[in-house]
């Protein structure tokens, strides 16, 4: 990384910082890493596709991974002791911000459709996040280094968990500021761990199709402040559990990978297509589910384009690997 000017070789211009700041440098590279950062943005409004994993395809995972790090004391430090140029050259601003740039433009554009199919078309929506997230689950218990009798327990103990918690939160979870702080800290940490979806653990938690709902009008019925918490936890998430995660894969990869296998397995009961409604509750004139069970489908031709759906979630994932392992 280029080092920032010291004093006695003059003071460091807006534009040289810029300049020397890693990403991209001319008009080409800023639309091409927009056009990924579009990509993994897609990817990452769809349960079971992660954008850790287009990240990995376009060959910028590794230089996300530095960027990210790259927010740290010592820049951060610059910053606030006035040296602004210098902190830009620090930090990867310039990539970050195109990339990023790109994620939130495909994240708005994509939330409206997301949430206009999950009310019109649920069961077959649900069918295709079930083969997406059937496939990831199969391609990230595969990159297990080794399967052996702790590596399975590992793995069945992170199901059962999963399992149980997944029954036990509500189908309408709070929307407190808190509840989507939480849930912005912990669905960004897909962002950079390559098959797990940041909106898989939104389901999961009962806030994606809230978020889905906000992205599409933000600034209606208070969603502008709710995506202002959410984006704080995100921040604060990738900045923080991020590194953890990271230490853990380093350090452990063995038994973060069995568990994380074993948590998608468990989590899978919550995305099942066929559900039918136990309990629910009428607010403010709007019924809400606050307890379902799954159910088996029927075996009529009502199934056919469920089960296509669900084809395509599964081969869309594994089609997209391939073409990582190839890069």
């Amino acid at each position: 990384m280029p080092e920032p000017k010291t004093e006695s070789e003059g003071e460091l211009t807006w534009a040289q910082a810029w300049n020397n700041a890693p990403g991209p440098k001319s008009t080409r590279e800023i639309l091409t890493l927009f056009g990924k950062g579009l990509a993994m943005g897609t990817a990452d409004i769809i349960p079971g596709v992660s954008g850790g994993t287009i990240a990995f395809i376009t060959g910028i995972y590794q230089h996300l991974l530095s960027a990210i790090s790259s927010i740290n004391l010592s820049s951060v430090w610059l910053g606030l002791r006035g040296k602004f140029k210098e902190a830009l050259v620090a930090i990867h601003l310039k990539f970050l911000l195109v990339l990023f740039g790109g994620i939130v433009v495909a994240a708005l554009s994509t939330a409206r459709l997301m949430h206009f199919l999950l009310a019109n078309y649920p069961v077959e929506i649900w069918s295709l996040f079930f083969g997406l997230i059937l496939a990831s689950i199969w391609l990230v218990g595969r990159a297990i280094p080794r399967w052996n009798l702790p590596a399975l327990l590992t793995t069945i103990a992170g199901g059962l968990f999963a399992y149980q918690v997944v029954g036990l939160i509500p189908i309408q979870t709070p929307n407190s500021p808190q509840f989507l702080f939480f849930c912005g800290l912990i669905a960004i940490c897909a962002m950079i761990l390559p098959g797990l979806s940041g909106s898989f653990l939104l389901l999961i938690l009962g806030k994606y199709q809230f978020i889905m709902g906000a992205l599409r009008s933000p600034f209606e019925d208070g969603h502008f402040e709710a995506l202002l918490v959410f984006i704080s936890g995100c921040l604060i998430g990738i900045l923080c559990f991020s590194r953890i995660l990271k230490f853990s894969l380093q350090h452990f990869e063995q038994i973060t990978m069995c568990l994380l296998t074993g948590l998608m397995i468990g989590a899978m009961r919550k995305v099942w297509p066929w559900k039918v409604v136990i309990e629910s509750e009428l607010i403010n004139g709007k019924e809400y589910v606050v307890r379902e069970e799954n159910i088996l489908p029927l075996m009529d031709v009502s199934l056919v384009v469920p089960l296509v759906m669900f084809l395509l979630g599964m081969s869309t994932v594994i089609i997209l690997e391939q073409v990582a392992r190839q890069r």
